[in-house]
């Protein structure tokens, strides 16, 4: 009995030689939309445990773009998306829980900002890119309605997009003007669009974000088939509108980008590292339940 109670104790030892420790999870950051914050408890926030829930020891990371959650949600409609991008990727770059490689959520406008990050700072690995309602091709004749308290600033925003979306101080300092993609002025987005227009190689190829994009294991974009935000939803799986007309709307499979293959697309749809979801609802609603079963397998 005394020589199997001395043995006892090296067994977890000698089970932790033979099987390695525990593998750790994946980091994942997170990027809110317009007019939201990093931390709110029932956007972000509510995410955030969702995940931690579900995934016990992850480490998440929700960004915040400014000193306070005033400013964060300040600069999601008035800070240059290009500046936005800088940011983080600095952020993600001294963070020592990144270093290893992590995944990326962004919802609505996160979407895309984060699929920036992707094509422009490779270090650390960008894994997985979840869109959550992201339009990658941009939006235009929406702004049907806005979230949370910031009616007046969307108010304001639509009459400076009617204005002149595509002038070079709207497209300085407006968000939602950078990424306002008018089917009906095609040659003015191009020329002047100043964040969208580039990471979508609108004006020519940089094989640089070709490159960085590609090397995603999974790109999963979710559209939600009851948007009434986001125009055209069709965005949301990078499908567009016919050019010169805002009725007819043809999928990713059909645009110029991925048949000239311009960010790698065609050939990562091939090789089955896109994911195109659907879900009932309007932009951002979904169940919890949803999210568990669709969204987390590609964290874990």
């Amino acid at each position: 009995m005394a020589a199997l109670r001395a043995a006892v104790p090296v067994l977890p030892m000698l089970l932790g030689l033979c099987l390695g420790p525990a593998a750790a999870s994946t980091p994942l950051v997170i990027w809110h939309g317009m007019g939201d914050s990093c931390c709110n408890p029932l956007s972000m926030g509510y995410v955030q445990k969702l995940v931690e829930k579900n995934i016990p020891g992850i480490y998440v990371l929700s960004l915040k773009i400014g000193s306070n959650l005033i400013q964060d949600m300040e600069n999601s409609f008035f800070m240059n998306v290009n500046d936005q991008v800088r940011e983080v990727c600095s952020q993600l770059a001294m963070d020592p829980h990144l270093k290893g490689g992590y995944n990326a959520m962004g919802f609505s406008q996160g979407g895309q900002f984060l699929r920036a990050v992707a094509q422009r700072c490779p270090s650390p690995p960008m894994l997985n890119l979840i869109s959550v309602g992201g339009q990658h091709q941009g939006r235009v004749y929406g702004f049907p309605r806005c979230p949370g308290e910031s009616s007046h600033i969307c108010d304001w925003i639509r009459k400076t997009l009617d204005l002149g979306a595509y002038t070079q101080a709207v497209q300085e300092h407006l968000v939602q003007a950078e990424y306002w993609h008018d089917p009906l002025k095609e040659e003015d987005y191009r020329k002047n669009s100043i964040f969208l227009a580039d990471i979508n190689q609108e004006r020519g190829i940089n094989e640089t974000y070709k490159k960085n994009l590609m090397a995603l294991k999974k790109f999963v974009m979710v559209k939600f088939l009851n948007d009434t935000m986001v125009d055209p939803p069709i965005s949301e799986w990078f499908g567009f509108y016919k050019s010169g007309q805002a009725k007819e709307t043809v999928p990713l499979q059909e645009t110029s980008l991925y048949k000239e293959d311009r960010l790698g697309l065609q050939e990562m749809d091939k090789a089955g590292k896109l994911v195109f979801l659907g879900v009932q609802g309007d932009h951002l609603h979904f169940s919890e339940e949803w999210f568990d079963t669709t969204l987390l397998p590609f964290l874990q």
